[in-house]
């Protein structure tokens, strides 16, 4: 008996001393996300779900108010990693560093690209009985454009401004949230649209009642229009699914949207850049999984890496660990034998409204 028991304790003690070990071997990251009802967070759940663990990485998955706070946030939050941004975002304060500004350029500097993701629907609610049938009706309407420091806003607000040649006027935009906006929007009619932007299907716009067809609808995006054309230099025409929201739609609607890229600081030789590569070969040897069980936006994502716009990087360790995946891969496929603390925005008359959502305003 003696014997026995003392075979078990060594088991016992054996056990805890590997998932010591184990623990011990492992770090805790985050991502920044969007909304708690957006589709921004649910990938980054996704991502600690089937990816970080092989990494031996505690990812958690964090809300934000949107892109432009998520980029403030991986630059001065202890344990911020990762981030999702949407393209113009990114886009936006590499213009406001080349155009001068010393905080956005010190801002975005260091930012690398992990990867290019999905293209995000940019949706436009209006009110069931709204005259307003386009996104090219909306000039002289009064917008909420979403909450500063997000990606909604700065989508918003440069949509509006490529489409009309001028920016929204102050007196039009309203910063709310989804839910406090829509409120507003069938209430008190004091906002005429709601700008909401996420990969489909949105949880906030899957969450509606059948009901919710009596109180709004989307505006349809017309690419063949004039002010369309020319937001198109930037955005992407899409196409929002009825399948995706039966209780809202009753026929698809054209769309437009903006891609979300995965992205990460540039970290150099550190024993983060050690993990972020683990993280980027589990990414590779997972993805399979990450469509099979993940959010439906998952099977929009190719890995290979396409060339980026003039001032954007890739993250060179990551994006060789995942070249090198990939190469693997495709010879394994082909038979062969493969090679061996969150920003608060400061609201300024004086600051111009894109610097204001970037949150560059002192």
């Amino acid at each position: 008996m003696d014997i026995t028991r003392t075979a078990r304790t060594a088991a016992a003690l054996a056990c805890g001393l590997a998932a010591f070990a184990a623990q011990a071997g492992s770090v805790d990251y985050k991502i920044v996300t969007a909304s708690e009802r957006g589709t921004y967070i649910q990938i980054g759940r996704d991502l600690a779900r089937f990816v970080a663990p092989e990494a031996d990485i505690n990812l958690e998955s964090l809300p934000s108010a949107g892109s432009a706070e998520n980029v403030q946030r991986l630059r001065s939050e202890p344990g911020v990693k990762l981030a999702l941004v949407q393209s113009d975002v990114y886009q936006a304060f590499l213009d406001r560093a080349a155009a001068g500004n010393p905080q956005a350029a010190e801002t975005i500097k260091p930012l690398r690209v992990v990867m290019p993701l999905y293209n995000e629907e940019i949706y436009f609610i209006t009110r069931a009985d709204s005259s307003l049938q386009n996104v090219h009706d909306i000039k002289d309407a009064r917008i909420n454009v979403g909450p500063l420091l997000s990606g909604t806003a700065l989508s918003a607000t440069t949509l509006y401004k490529q489409m009309f040649g001028k920016p929204l006027p102050d007196g039009q935009a309203s910063y709310l949230s989804n839910e406090d906006a829509l409120v507003k929007l069938t209430v008190d009619k004091s906002i005429d649209v709601v700008v909401a932007v996420a990969g489909q299907p949105a949880k906030l716009l899957v969450d509606m009642k059948a009901e919710a067809r009596q109180l709004i609808r989307l505006l349809k995006f017309d690419q063949n229009n004039p002010a369309s054309k020319a937001a198109l230099q930037t955005y992407f025409p899409s196409t929002i699914k009825a399948s995706n929201y039966p209780n809202l739609l009753a026929e698809d609607v054209p769309g437009v949207a903006v891609k979300a890229f995965l992205v990460t600081y540039n970290y150099g030789g550190s024993d983060t850049s050690k993990y972020l590569n683990r993280f980027a070969r589990s990414l590779c040897h997972n993805f399979a999984t990450l469509q099979a069980e993940g959010h439906p936006k998952w099977k929009e994502v190719n890995l290979a890496l396409p060339p980026l716009g003039k001032g954007w990087t890739y993250y060179s360790p990551m994006a060789r660990e995942m070249n090198a995946c990939l190469a693997d891969s495709q010879q394994a496929r082909s038979g062969a034998t493969p090679a061996p603390r969150p920003i608060q925005p400061v609201v300024n008359s004086q600051c111009p409204q894109q610097e204001r959502i970037l949150g560059l305003c002192r």
